[in-house]
């Protein structure tokens, strides 16, 4: 069906013009961008190494971390070598099959993130309201149930997304304002005036998906203030406090960021650039900061890379 889907296409490929409106200079770019998508993958391998090695960290917390670690790895990589071979090659063309992959690829790997970071919010909810139930129900058996849950749940109800976008017709104009085949871009080109069906869908699945996520999140963490304020110790207090605080950055800006970027594109806005930097700077800020906030923050990961940094070091 996908391939009868592509036969009716009049344009034979889509080129991604970049970033809109600095074309002339958007090389530049590149270097903040490469150094960033480094930083993403050596931190989260890092990250991978040290709970692999650490006997200490085979924890249900630290293997959720490691899962992220996965995923941020993947929604980086999504993108970022098509955006370097964009601004280092002029390598602007992409056939219609990878553009439709990457964007399934891109909404898959985002409603991954969110599920990981609500299974995490659930874990730190036990871990703090329910500790002494905490062995019994976060259990490795928990960690896996979660996690293909997750997979299943992301991987399957994203698969219209890009299927609709293909099932369009797409009649002369193939060029995006854009680094990545995100759903807007490439939809805007169709010339088909059925849209509404099929947009209804979409923005039903982002808030049912993304809204469910977070009110999970948030009154995860609600839940955990409430439970932290009734603390007699201010020390145990401020330890989860603190503890808590740097997932709900990365969180927020996870979500704040999806919000703007639908608000934008849906507006119309004057300066198309602004969406299309934050699309792209959401795919690769949070890879590269969530493992520092979590490796920073948490006690048994930098009590674990202090130890492979010495055995590295012993070895050399």
């Amino acid at each position: 069906k996908f391939t009868s889907t592509l036969s009716k296409f009049q344009v034979s490929e889509f080129v991604l013009l970049g970033f809109p409106g600095i074309h002339s200079w958007q090389h530049w770019l590149s270097l903040p961008l490469a150094l960033l998508y480094l930083l993403a993958l050596s931190t989260n391998i890092l990250i991978l190494i040290i709970i692999n090695k650490e006997a200490a960290l085979h924890q249900p917390m630290y293997y959720f971390l490691g899962i992220l670690a996965v995923v941020d790895m993947g929604l980086a990589t999504t993108i970022m070598p098509k955006i370097l071979a964009i601004l280092w090659f002029n390598a602007k063309a992409i056939s219609f099959l990878q553009c439709f992959i990457q964007m399934y690829a891109i909404h898959c790997f985002v409603a991954m993130e969110s599920g990981i970071f609500v299974c995490m919010a659930i874990d730190r909810y036990v871990a703090i309201c329910r500790p002494l139930h905490y062995p019994s129900i976060i259990t490795g058996s928990f960690v896996v149930k979660a996690t293909v849950f997750m997979a299943l749940r992301n991987s399957l109800t994203t698969i219209p997304i890009p299927v609709f976008a293909a099932q369009r017709q797409y009649c002369s104009k193939n060029q995006i304002e854009h680094c990545l085949c995100s759903n807007l871009g490439v939809t805007s080109l169709s010339c088909d005036d059925d849209k509404t069906v099929k947009s209804i869908y979409q923005l039903l699945l982002a808030w049912t998906l993304m809204g469910s996520d977070l009110g999970l999140i948030i009154l995860s963490y609600a839940l955990i203030l409430q439970s932290v304020l009734k603390l007699n110790s201010a020390e145990a207090a401020s330890k989860a406090l603190s503890t808590c605080t740097s997932h709900l950055i990365l969180i927020l800006f996870f979500y704040t960021v999806i919000i703007v970027i639908s608000i934008t594109h849906s507006a119309a806005m004057t300066v198309p650039l602004i969406p299309v930097l934050l699309n792209v700077l959401h795919n690769v800020i949070p890879p590269a900061l969530n493992p520092m906030v979590y490796a920073l923050k948490n006690k048994g990961l930098r009590q674990g890379l202090y130890k492979v940094l010495k055995l590295y070091f012993k070895g050399n």
